[in-house]
């Protein structure tokens, strides 16, 4: 058997996020029709994460598994010809058998991006806000983050995760031009909706509702409760997906 990782990109404007849901569309979903289309047979798909409704994808990565060996480059340009215009494969790469999209990651990064204007061209990819920001505090409220590994705080309730540790390694604030900014966050997994919970809470110390003791007792309570509200998923992308570079020496 051989498997294939496919790196893709998604505008998540119209899908109900990665996974197959039962009653809405979603780029899991679409992905397997459009190799099962162009291989002929039945194609299961494992993704490196699960983007939640609304969610954009700069790069996300997927495994496949199939019979026969492929012209990698005649995959990806069929691929491309069947799939939706705001679906859009990169290109397919042979890795070993035993390679896994989700379980060998080894760190994923998120970018989420705020902006103070209206912009009708930003609309679907940027968070809009009213209000003006400290952006050293919420910098500063950041760097908190790498003291901990328990983020219970920032996760969705009732999930099937084993655990809520995770370990940061990237989290800042930059801003861009005088009307938005970005935070990018990169870890080695990330719970169910926590980068938006972050952000949402992150947002509360800008505007100068939680100071930095305050952002520090969220952590420690592990109760989704007291953080921010989560921000909407449409200013949200997966950046990149980092793995062992043994997973391709075949």
């Amino acid at each position: 058997m051989n498997r294939y990782f496919i790196y893709l990109a998604y505008d998540g404007s119209n899908y109900h996020g990665w996974q197959i849901q039962p009653n809405g569309s979603s780029i899991q979903e679409s992905l397997m029709k459009a190799l099962q289309t162009f291989l002929r047979q039945e194609i299961e798909v494992v993704g490196a994460g699960r983007t939640d409704a609304g969610v954009h994808a700069k790069i996300m990565i997927a495994h496949f598994d199939i019979d026969r060996v492929l012209d990698v480059a005649v995959v990806a340009d069929k691929l491309n010809r069947i799939l939706p215009q705001d679906i859009a494969v990169y290109k397919v790469v042979a890795v070993k058998p035993d390679a896994h999209a989700r379980f060998d990651a080894t760190a994923r990064t998120y970018k989420y991006y705020i902006t103070t204007r209206k912009d009708p061209f930003q609309r679907n990819y940027a968070y809009r806000i009213p209000f003006e920001l400290d952006v050293d505090k919420m910098n500063a409220a950041a760097q908190i983050l790498f003291e901990y590994t328990d983020f219970t705080s920032f996760s969705k309730l009732h999930t099937d995760a084993k655990t809520n540790l995770c370990t940061i390694m990237q989290a800042d604030w930059v801003v861009v031009d005088a009307h938005s900014l970005v935070f990018t966050i990169k870890a080695n997994r990330f719970l169910r909706n926590m980068v938006r919970a972050v952000v949402g809470t992150l947002l509360e110390v800008g505007r100068g509702k939680m100071d930095l003791d305050g952002f520090r007792r969220v952590i420690e309570s592990h109760d989704r409760g007291v953080a921010g509200t989560s921000v909407p998923g449409h200013a949200l992308f997966l950046f990149d997906v980092d793995y062992p570079s043994d997973l391709f020496e075949i």
